[in-house]
C-alpha cells in the first residue's frame, strides 16, 4: 500500500491516481518513467520525486514548459504536502494526496501495458461563475519574454538612420571639404 499519490485533475486521464512506491521516481512522458504521462507538453524525464525523511521532494529536470507546485515554478526541490497542486506546463494538473489506497481503486501502474479504467460517475458539481477558476487550480505565471535583442536592433538601427541622415546634411549641403578636408580635390 502507497501513503501517497497523484490524481489527475487536468490532462489526458483525469481522475487517474498514480500511486508514489519508491525512494526516486522519474514524471514524463517516456513509457518507462515511475508516472508516466503521455502529453507533448511534458518532457521526456520533466521531473523527479524522491523519498526524504518520509516525504517527497519534487524537482524539475530541466523541462522545457517548467515544474510548477501551487502556480510557483519549480527554481529547486520542494517538500510536498498532501492537498499541493502540481502543474507539468499549462495542461497538467495533479494533486498531491496522502491516502491508504483501497486495493481495488482505479490506478495507473508503473508498467508499460497499464490498462487504465476510467473515474467512476459522480454528479457533476455545481456551475462555477464564469469569472471564478477552480480550487485546485492556480494557472503558471505569464511567461517573461527577452526584449533586449529587439532594443539593442532598435538601437542600431536609429544610428545608421542618423548617420545617413548626417551624411545626406552634408552632402546637400556641399560641406564635404569642411568636414573631411583630407578628401582629395577641396
Amino acid at each position: 500500500m502507497s501513503q501517497f499519490q497523484f490524481v489527475m485533475r487536468s490532462g489526458p486521464t483525469p481522475g487517474v491516481t498514480f500511486p508514489l512506491e519508491g525512494d526516486q521516481l522519474i514524471l514524463g512522458r517516456d513509457p518507462s518513467n515511475h508516472v508516466a504521462i503521455n502529453d507533448a507538453e511534458i518532457s521526456r524525464k520533466h521531473s523527479r520525486l524522491s523519498f526524504q525523511g518520509g516525504k517527497y521532494v519534487l524537482e524539475d529536470l530541466g523541462s522545457t514548459n517548467g515544474t510548477f507546485v501551487n502556480g510557483q515554478r519549480l527554481a529547486g526541490p520542494v517538500v510536498l504536502k498532501p492537498g499541493d497542486v502540481i502543474s507539468l506546463g499549462e495542461q497538467i494538473v495533479l494533486m498531491y494526496d496522502a491516502v491508504n489506497l483501497d486495493p481495488g481503486a482505479t490506478m495507473a501502474s508503473p508498467r508499460k501495458s497499464a490498462r487504465v479504467s476510467p473515474p467512476p460517475m459522480q454528479a457533476p458539481p455545481p456551475p462555477a461563475p464564469a469569472y471564478a477558476a477552480p480550487d485546485y487550480y492556480s494557472p503558471p505565471p505569464a511567461k517573461k519574454t527577452n526584449l533586449l535583442p529587439v532594443y539593442i536592433g532598435v538601437g542600431v538601427l536609429g544610428f545608421i538612420c542618423l548617420c545617413a541622415i548626417t551624411l545626406w546634411v552634408i552632402d546637400a549641403n556641399r560641406l564635404w571639404c569642411t568636414f573631411f578636408p583630407f578628401i582629395s580635390g577641396c
